[in-house]
């Protein structure tokens, strides 16, 4: 069993910066690769970024690339995403999430989620 809790969502304007926090607990988070997706009303949940256990590769969405930045401490059993420039489509409740093995960009790839952060984008 893996616990995740997803903290930092809120209220920015258009062109601010938020950056969320997943922390884990229930097994050895070193050995895991981590997810970040969102889903906003009415829409499919999508992947935004993953990472793998040890840091060295690191994946994002297009419509994200080159503003968030997914990191993580395993020393902290916590993995980030940074979010600047904010847009309001990327209004969303955030999850992160757990699986074993390399990092994916499937919803179904992964085992384990957390409860979500609202991240609201006013324009």
């Amino acid at each position: 069993q893996v616990q995740l809790v997803e903290s930092g969502g809120g209220l920015v304007q258009a062109g601010g910066s938020l950056r969320l926090s997943c922390a884990a607990s229930g097994r050895t988070f070193s050995r895991d690769a981590m997810g970040w997706f969102r889903q906003a009303p009415s829409k499919e949940r999508e992947f935004v970024a993953a990472i793998s256990w040890g840091a060295g590769y690191t994946y994002y969405a297009d419509s994200v690339k080159g503003r968030f930045t997914i990191s993580r401490d395993n020393a902290k059993n916590t993995v980030y995403l940074q979010m600047n420039s904010l847009k309001p489509e990327d209004t969303a409740v955030y999850y992160c999430a757990n699986r074993r093995g390399a990092p994916a960009m499937g919803v179904d790839s992964y085992e384990y989620w957390g409860q979500g952060t609202q991240v609201t984008v006013s324009s």
